[in-house]
């Protein structure tokens, strides 16, 4: 399987990096083709541009800044996705790819009867997420309602590809956890991910 796996923290020596740099172990291991899709380190630009907003409701979509991220994606049977939660939500470097590159004729069509998007990432079949947030469980989940899991889960994997296996790994609580619980973590990542 070829997996696209994108790492978004600015910092190369994160607990995020760690997690990144054991799934692509475990996953290589496995036999696996990894693309490590770094967005930090790659440069991506998160902003959309006025051409894309223009040309989102457009017949062709204009993804010419963003084709090789695009040709990545489309060469992908799955997506791993490791980020930090901040403010219950994606870094923004990671919300930016999935308005740039998870577009109109990518990852799914406009409906022309203005129903529901249709998914386009047909190659999909796995889609990952290898997260931490800094606040307990009980804040995001009781308090916050989860709300990454149900953007990724509801929002972005099921609209763009049908019947996909969706998993989300959480270590809450992260800002307090201890040497030993982030070892814990990441052995637990590992044999996670040593079943794909």
């Amino acid at each position: 399987m070829r997996i696209l796996l994108v790492f978004a923290h600015p910092l190369e020596d994160s607990f995020a990096a760690s997690t990144a740099r054991a799934a692509k172990e475990v996953l290589e291991g496995r036999g696996h083709v990894v693309d490590l899709l770094d967005l930090y380190r790659e440069g991506f630009d998160p902003r959309l541009t006025a051409a894309e907003r223009d040309s989102y409701f457009m017949e062709r979509y204009d993804a010419s800044e963003v084709s090789g991220c695009i040709d990545r994606l489309k060469a992908a049977d799955g997506i791993v996705l490791v980020f930090p939660q901040w403010w219950f939500n994606f870094p923004a470097i990671l919300k930016g790819f999935f308005d740039r590159v998870f577009a109109p004729g990518v990852a799914f069509e406009h409906d022309p009867a203005g129903g529901r998007i249709i998914p386009r990432l047909t190659n999909i079949k796995l889609f990952w997420a290898l997260t931490t947030t800094g606040s307990p469980w009980w804040v995001v989940h009781l308090y916050m309602g989860n709300p990454v899991h149900r953007l990724l889960k509801r929002g972005i994997a099921a609209f763009c590809s049908k019947s996909v296996q969706f998993r989300m790994i959480n270590l809450h609580d992260l800002d307090r956890a201890t040497d030993a619980k982030r070892k814990r973590h990441l052995e637990r990542v590992r044999a996670l991910v040593s079943r794909i």
